[in-house]
């Protein structure tokens, strides 16, 4: 009986290591999101990893997603940290059934980050009863002498 349960148990490890090296080995679905990152930390009891938050905002004056995300990599996260309050690319893998929060606790994992261009801004729209700009001074036409 002992036997038989070591085996069973060697079994029930092997079967969860295989799903864990399957589930994070293999891309769901990639891409890039764009936003703000509005909350990064470093959690969890005995696996540490980097959980954050972007809001996206697509238009001003309208609602922001908020998309969550997790970092598995050092050099992602000290990338992240530093440009806080800029508006970021970040691209991302999605991995599908990962077995354990272990391993981070979103399905998005950032693997890339980069500084956005921040758009130009538009110019101001003039107000009314004042004209947009001062009208140019008009220029000297010369007159002919007149011959005496």
């Amino acid at each position: 009986m002992l036997k038989f349960s070591g085996i069973a148990l060697g079994l029930v490890v092997v079967v969860l290591a295989l799903w864990s090296w399957v589930s994070l080995s293999w891309v769901y679905s990639d891409g890039e999101r764009a936003g703000y990152v509005q909350k990064f930390s470093r959690r969890g009891y005995v696996c540490k990893t980097w959980e954050g938050q972007m809001a996206m905002v697509t238009m001003p004056g309208t609602l922001a997603e908020k998309f969550d995300f997790t970092v598995r990599e050092p050099d992602v996260a000290k990338a992240i940290n530093e440009n806080i309050g800029s508006r970021l690319v970040l691209h991302y893998e999605q991995h599908k059934w990962i077995p354990n929060s272990c391993f981070g606790e979103t399905e998005y994992f950032v693997t890339k980050v980069t500084v956005a261009e921040s758009p130009q801004p538009l110019p101001a729209a003039p107000q009314p009863g004042v004209p947009a700009s001062p009208a140019p001074a008009p220029a000297a036409v010369p007159q002919p002498v007149p011959a005496h």
